[in-house]
């Protein structure tokens, strides 16, 4: 923005010049071109000193599929109350292989054909609209892909909230060629790079991506402006504590998930810059999720946050490492960056009393009790082989 200021103005003391008007008309104006780029230098400079140094917060949750509709409304309120900048739904927003309950609570005589029509825009709705106009930040997850839905539709779907004008311009920044709305980007607020990844598909990080990705790195690591990365995808990546059900679940997942984890370890060696990875896709929460037997001494700080909603599993049988491993519970990660990029995340639960009255009386308590009661799943991801064999996809 300095630069594009400091440019204009002089410019505009070039068109003086060649307007030809008298030596001290034109000496007085380029001064006071001058005195005017200097202000905004110093302005510019100071508010960017200012803003570097303000503690501030983001909030992040993802699979609000199921009873999304009753717990999003509840997760909207409390990220609000805490004065978090943005929201970040790491995808998953609705079943689609069958009818969500609360959907079906509000619409009991819908066909198939009227929930695939409905379901996006219902989530749009429910789960979007109570965040008024706080910002919210979209991640593909692999239901968004359960047919009849595909990537086109869901671009087309969500356009408004993957084109915003702060990811367009920073695509365009990028690469001034590139219009094309993607389900992967990325977005810089306050020195840190918030990269959005699509692995929804069995066939991701595909080249294009993993292309993408490399040229993001690079530009962080010699920008000083940049002084964190914080990687949001759907799936872990590979190796985690839930790898059973995670980018583990295909050959071409494992491979290019293993490149983008070493690659973010090679990148926070080499620049000394703060890294920090985010997913959701096993409903449950966890942290320290790199921390097993398959990362020694090269341990990512990783978190899982998938309870937003979505029916819950069972804990992994490595949870263990994990010095926050719930299940059974509902709520969003309130994410705390510090001036230096640090950032720690805590973990807030969106408890019953939390649903907002309106909510309760739309799908009435009963629902709201059963979601809270019975919404769960004695499915339970396998832990990670460390290179021992592939992990069977878990079909989830």
């Amino acid at each position: 923005m300095i630069v594009r200021f400091e440019a204009k103005m002089l410019g505009i003391c070039n068109q003086i010049t060649m307007a030809k008007p008298a030596a001290s008309d034109r000496r007085l104006l380029c001064g006071l071109v001058t005195l005017v780029i200097l202000w905004l230098l110093s302005t510019a400079c100071a508010q960017e000193s200012k803003a570097s140094s303000t503690v501030w917060k983001f909030a992040v949750s993802g699979d609000s599929r199921n009873c999304g509709d009753i717990v999003m409304p509840g997760i909207a309120q409390g990220v609000r109350s805490d004065g978090a900048a943005f929201y970040w739904h790491l995808g998953d927003y609705r079943a689609i292989y069958t009818f969500d309950e609360d959907y079906r609570r509000t619409h009991p005589q819908a066909t198939i054909t009227q929930y695939f029509a409905d379901a996006w825009p219902d989530f749009i709705q429910h789960q979007l609209v109570p965040f008024g106009d706080l910002p919210v930040f979209l991640e593909i997850g692999n239901h968004e892909l359960v047919p009849p839905m595909n990537r086109q539709q869901y671009i087309s779907q969500f356009a408004d909230w993957l084109n915003k004008p702060v990811i367009q311009s920073r695509r365009l920044a990028d690469n001034p060629a590139d219009y094309m709305v993607k389900t992967y980007y990325h977005w810089i607020d306050r020195g840190i790079d918030f990269i959005s990844m699509d692995n929804a598909s069995s066939d991701m990080f595909d080249s294009p991506q993993m292309k993408w990705f490399a040229m993001v790195l690079a530009n962080d690591a010699k920008n000083p402006a940049v002084r964190t990365v914080v990687l949001g995808m759907h799936a872990a990546l590979p190796d985690s504590s839930s790898a059973g059900h995670s980018m583990n679940d295909s050959a071409q997942e494992q491979s290019s998930g293993r490149k983008v984890y070493n690659q973010l370890s090679a990148f926070r060696k080499s620049s000394k810059k703060n890294v920090y990875v985010l997913a959701s896709h096993s409903h449950f929460v966890m942290n320290n999720i790199y921390d097993t037997a398959c990362h020694k001494d090269d341990t990512l700080p990783g978190w899982i946050m998938g309870s937003a909603g979505a029916v819950r599993y069972r804990l992994p049988p490595d949870s263990g490492i994990s010095r926050i491993a719930r299940t059974d519970v509902y709520g969003y990660l309130l994410a705390t960056v510090a001036a230096d990029g640090t950032i720690t995340f805590e973990f807030k639960d969106v408890k019953e009393s939390d649903i907002p009255t309106s909510v309760v009386n739309e799908f009435s308590r009963e629902q709201v009790d059963w979601c809270f009661a019975q919404n769960k799943d004695s499915y339970q991801p396998a832990g990670p082989k460390c290179g021992a064999g592939e992990i069977p996809a878990s079909g989830q």
